[in-house]
């Protein structure tokens, strides 16, 4: 199973004053080393967030790098709550070469920043609440439709392999990246 994962919470923060600062998460590199992630706002993040979860798990750094490119890091660590369909490495992977290097470049900030708004919902849709044909609204205004089968759950195209509870919402690990409509 995999060991977690995701995250994505795109709502944005107000009312904090940016304060570039290096925070510890309490979460640890598959090395063992302490874990840190570049953060806005100098406070320290709650370890079992969604963001923490990320940091520490080797199947989503790519999803951590794009967190930190969009400059979302902050409003994914926030109370929530959420829901992340988070896409791991492989899923990343499967895009067409040079994809996930184009949507890192500052130039392309808003774009990553509405990839990265398709995969959150703002509430927590728990694997038992979700039904086959739901549509649910996500963060950049758009919607996903879920297909749900025999207790497997698609999003879209991609599928959830994995589900974590944290302690801001929930993340469900999908095995693919999930492309906002035109």
């Amino acid at each position: 199973m995999i060991k977690l994962v995701g995250i994505i919470a795109l709502a944005a923060v107000t009312g904090c004053e940016k304060e570039a600062a290096t925070t510890t998460t309490g979460a640890t590199t598959t090395s063992g080393s302490p874990a840190v992630v570049e953060t806005a706002v100098n406070r320290p993040l709650d370890p079992n967030n969604i963001v923490s979860i990320a940091v520490g798990s080797k199947d989503h750094t790519t999803l951590v790098k794009a967190l930190q490119a969009a400059d979302y890091v902050d409003s994914v660590a926030t109370p929530g709550p959420f829901t992340v369909f988070a896409p791991t490495n492989a899923a990343f992977d499967k895009l067409p070469k040079g994809t996930v290097d184009g949507l890192l470049k500052p130039e392309s900030k808003d774009a990553l920043a509405n990839v990265l708004k398709y995969h959150v919902a703002v509430s927590v849709y728990q694997t038992k609440d979700l039904k086959d044909g739901q549509k649910l609204a996500m963060a950049n205004g758009a919607y996903v439709t879920l297909h749900v089968k025999d207790g497997k759950v698609q999003v879209n195209d991609a599928n959830a392999v994995a589900t974590i509870q944290a302690s801001n919402g929930i993340v469900h690990v999908v095995d693919g990246v999930l492309s906002p409509p035109k």
